[in-house]
């Protein structure tokens, strides 16, 4: 177990220290609010001991700081014990009420310290696996069920987030949105299982090779996922105008590639798809704007012939 002890007093810092790290927990010490506050956003803990009376900034304000904090993330809550020398009914209540989950004597006996960092032990063992439980039914929330990329809800929650980035720093923002050419004619001649088969083929060779440009910085933060149906979009929040139409036609070549048999897709004989690619230099504006263009530049390469990506 990991413990961040906050006291103003080195002295008195130092026995908790010991004694603490003699039961086998390693202990960080902070000497004051301000520096509890940055290890805090910088490192994980089990456990915060935390005194009350300290210059600047006393452990009550402390506490509150840290509870709102924690506000901002998913499924976050580290145990505060607050450890003082004067144990009055007064500081019990402003503990509890400031976010603080226990109240201890400096002087605790030592058994009675050990029971009490035990108990703290077996808390933190079930937060992890409550927290790893959690993070799995939030990413399962989050994936569409039959190809496993990102759904549509999610989709829509980090776009936001990204354009609104973009926007402010008036960075370049691209969207590619795709479709599996001649979808319903393979789904009524080969089945709706062969059909569910491809879907997963073309999001695997997608979610590949956007995890290429991932990896390879030349889209770094771009993400794919099922738009509906057999419709994928590709969004690509931060690289330099013109990435996009590198990207489209990889991946409209990589699909091809995949020699999936579709004998109803016009002269191809293989399964293929059609990509509008549209970028904004500079992010302004609403989302949907750059949406239309990609819809409308879909559209095109359909009209066009299909197997092929349109791009502006």
């Amino acid at each position: 177990m990991k413990i961040l002890l906050v006291d103003d007093s080195r002295a008195i810092a130092m026995v908790m220290r010991a004694r603490l790290e003699s039961f086998g927990y390693e202990v960080k010490h902070a000497i004051n609010g301000e520096i509890a506050l940055e290890y805090f956003g910088a490192e994980n803990f089990d456990l915060i001991l935390m005194d009350i009376e300290m210059p600047g900034m006393n452990g009550f304000e402390v506490t509150t700081r840290i509870r709102a904090q924690e506000g901002l993330e998913p499924w976050a809550w580290t145990p505060i014990i607050f450890v003082t020398a004067t144990d009055t009914e007064t500081n019990l209540v402003t503990a509890i009420e400031a976010g603080g989950d226990d109240f201890m004597s400096k002087t605790v006996p030592e058994n009675v310290l050990q029971a009490k960092m035990k108990a703290m032990s077996r808390i933190a063992a079930m937060r992890a696996r409550l927290c790893q439980a959690n993070n799995k039914l939030q990413d399962q929330a989050n994936r569409d069920g039959l190809t496993g990329l990102l759904n549509r809800r999610a989709m829509d929650m980090q776009i936001d987030i990204a354009w609104e980035q973009a926007r402010q720093a008036s960075r370049p923002f691209s969207l590619l949105m795709i479709d599996i050419d001649n979808f319903k004619k393979y789904n009524d001649h080969y089945g709706h299982q062969a059909g569910d088969d491809c879907l997963r083929a073309v999001a695997s060779c997608l979610g590949e090779q956007v995890q290429l440009i991932n990896d390879d910085r030349t889209a770094p933060g771009a993400f794919v996922a099922r738009y509906g149906g057999e419709e994928f979009a590709v969004i690509i929040p931060n690289a330099s105008p013109g990435v996009h139409a590198g990207v489209a036609a990889s991946l409209v070549e990589a699909v091809h590639s995949l020699a999936i048999p579709h004998e109803k897709n016009a002269d191809f004989g293989v399964v293929t798809i059609s990509l509008g690619a549209a970028c904004f230099p500079h992010a302004m504006g609403q989302i949907k704007a750059l949406f239309r263009l990609a819809d409308d530049l879909l559209y095109k390469a359909k009209d066009a012939g299909r197997n092929r990506a349109e791009v502006a």
